[in-house]
């Protein structure tokens, strides 16, 4: 299954744009996106292959390890993750979708051939 993991960790000083930056190259082969501009934690928010939670936390905070350290960002201890697997956000999307009167599967909105608005 895949996972969505989010990580950050809590550095001692405030990150730049070129470390942030160097940090968004090394986590793209996950299609991993960075976080921290002109803050004192770096983040990433990485796709992972995982049979539960746990795992998906685990290979993300590997993964994001080696992407800091490639990035020459110095060692920080991880103060969040959060991981949402595929099959949870499809069920988000589809319970937000129903309880705001949203389109049921396979409708557009669009008015149908003929029809007037």
């Amino acid at each position: 299954m895949r996972w969505s993991v989010g990580i950050e960790a809590e550095g001692d000083r405030v990150f730049t744009r070129e470390e942030i930056v160097e940090l968004a190259d090394a986590v793209a082969a996950s299609s991993g996106v960075a976080t921290g501009i002109g803050t004192s934690r770096y983040g990433a928010q990485l796709l992972v292959t995982a049979d539960s939670r746990e795992e998906a936390v685990a290979a993300a905070a590997e993964v994001f390890t080696a992407a800091a350290k490639a990035a020459g960002l110095p060692a920080a201890p991880i103060v969040r993750t959060e991981a949402v697997s595929e099959a949870e956000e499809a069920q988000a999307w589809e319970s937000e979708a129903w309880e705001s009167g949203g389109l049921a599967a396979g409708e557009s909105g669009a008015p149908a051939p003929g029809e007037r608005r």
